[in-house]
């Protein structure tokens, strides 16, 4: 495994108060980390550190790698514009066209290259969003609430991708999420945020934590316990990877 970002005690102050602080963590590829937490609790700050978007104002972020991607929450589109899907690849950078389909063929919506975007369903936009951003073989990509506004199936077929995505790619992935129940059911490392790092670990031990039970409650922990993810590595509790 590869080291890709690591965050020592890093924090983010604005506005005469802590966002975040005190968020030491590192990322690998072929790991799927996943970051949860209430609103406001410092998730998407922490996401934009490790992209460098945002500075940290206190500790240190250590980037081996400057090939990453990132799906933002929301995203601002004038849905009365004809842009086709083909054009929407290339609306912040130039893809070429082999690279194009290879990532909507990876994200199964290589039929829509030429249907307009705002004809899209919410399932099909966001495998579109998460093509554009893999089209360049990231090492790592970050996904801000990527089921929002899919249906039930949409987002179980939508983990699936992603974990596909991490093994086709050797890529790591950091996901933020408030859809706790199949996030927690496909991801290699849990990190729970409110201002800082309440607890971290695999899915099972966080599920169990007095801290992310006094979050979340006993009866989301208790259904979450149910949930193991099976794989050729282990974490240390610092959440890194060995054999």
């Amino acid at each position: 495994m590869n080291s890709l970002v690591k965050l020592d005690n890093a924090g983010v102050y604005k506005s005469s108060k802590w966002l975040v602080r005190g968020v030491s963590l590192e990322l690998y590829n072929r790991q799927i980390v996943t970051l949860i937490g209430p609103n406001g609790s410092g998730k998407t700050t922490t996401a934009k550190m490790i992209l460098k978007i945002v500075n940290a104002d206190e500790g240190f972020v250590t980037n081996n790698t400057r090939n990453m991607a990132y799906v933002p929450q929301k995203i601002n589109i004038d849905w009365t514009l004809p842009l086709r899907v083909i054009d929407f690849m290339n609306i912040t950078s130039h893809i070429n066209h082999s690279q194009i389909i290879e990532a909507l063929t990876l994200t199964g919506v290589e039929k829509l290259l030429y249907n307009e975007v705002r004809n899209l369903s919410g399932g099909e936009f966001q495998r579109v969003l998460i093509a554009r951003a893999i089209a360049k073989k990231p090492d790592l990509l970050v996904l801000d609430e990527p089921v929002q506004g899919v249906d039930f199936n949409g987002e179980i077929a939508l983990y699936n991708l992603i974990n596909n995505i991490s093994n086709t790619l050797n890529c790591g992935i950091l996901l933020i999420s408030h859809n706790i129940h199949f996030v927690m059911s496909s991801t290699d490392h849990v990190i729970c945020l409110n201002g800082h790092i309440c607890c971290s670990g695999t899915p099972s031990k966080v599920a169990k934590d007095p801290a992310y039970i006094k979050l979340f409650g006993e009866h989301t922990a208790s259904t979450l316990s149910l949930y193991e993810h099976h794989h050729d590595h282990s974490h240390s509790s610092d959440g890194s990877i060995s054999k």
